[in-house]
């Protein structure tokens, strides 16, 4: 007997929906509808059709939200189901999103660190949520994965480095630079990493690199707590 995988909506990167061993092709209103409740879970009609068409009146609103579900693929069982005012995204529908709120979450509450760090290193440093898609509803949900994503990398890099590995707390350091490049625990982790290694000459480099950075785009110097992780090279006679 042939085994037939679940459902899965992907919407880090593009938006991809994938029933069985196929790619199926939604209108841009069957994308919004389902990458909304795959997102919140459960939603209320009122809601989602003043969400995805607040131009419009209430009415017309609702229209266009019943033909974007009569228009999602049907099966069983259906993708979206309805409880009162409610839609719910179908318990077996796998949401990527979920997967690395969940393990970010996991991260931040635990950082005994449970887990293998590269793939979840991997996970974490993955792609935006909907990229190129400018809807107010997404950039809040993007914000929100994105600095999810930042405490969870310097929570990681932090029990790496206590864990003895600082090359990987590194790694993990470094993406949070990437992402925020002005982002201090970011930083702070970088040096505690060279520091970790014995590279102290690293480690002042690039505190040095990120004071230059900070002067520059916002007129400020590092943190108290950061200065004081390098108190020789703070009294040194190069400053």
């Amino acid at each position: 007997m042939r085994l037939v995988s679940p459902p899965q909506l992907r919407l880090l990167g593009q938006f991809r929906l994938e029933l069985g061993s196929g790619t199926v092709e939604l209108c841009r209103n069957g994308q919004r509808l389902l990458a909304f409740v795959g997102l919140r879970g459960r939603v209320s009609r009122t809601v989602l059709a003043g969400t995805l068409w607040p131009e419009v009146t209430e009415e017309h609103a609702r229209g266009s939200l019943r033909t974007a579900l009569w228009k999602l693929p049907r099966g069983e069982p259906p993708l979206i189901r309805c409880c009162g005012d409610s839609l719910l995204v179908a318990p077996a529908l796998r949401v990527d999103v979920h997967v690395l709120q969940e393990t970010a979450l996991d991260v931040v509450e635990d950082c005994g660190l449970p887990f293998r760090a590269e793939p979840l290193l991997e996970l974490l440093t993955g792609e935006d949520l909907l990229p190129g898609w400018d809807e107010d509803w997404v950039l809040v949900e993007r914000e929100h994965l994105r600095q999810l994503r930042l405490n969870a990398l310097d929570l990681l890099a932090e029990a790496l480095i206590g864990q003895g590995r600082p090359a990987l707390g590194m790694e993990a350091a470094w993406a949070g630079v990437r992402a925020e490049p002005l982002r201090e625990s970011a930083h702070r982790a970088i040096v505690s990493a060279h520091l970790a290694e014995g590279n102290v000459s690293e480690a002042v480099r690039h505190y040095d690199a990120f004071c230059c950075l900070l002067k520059k785009e916002l007129g400020v110097a590092p943190s108290p707590r950061f200065a004081r992780m390098l108190p020789e090279r703070l009294s040194g006679s190069s400053r």
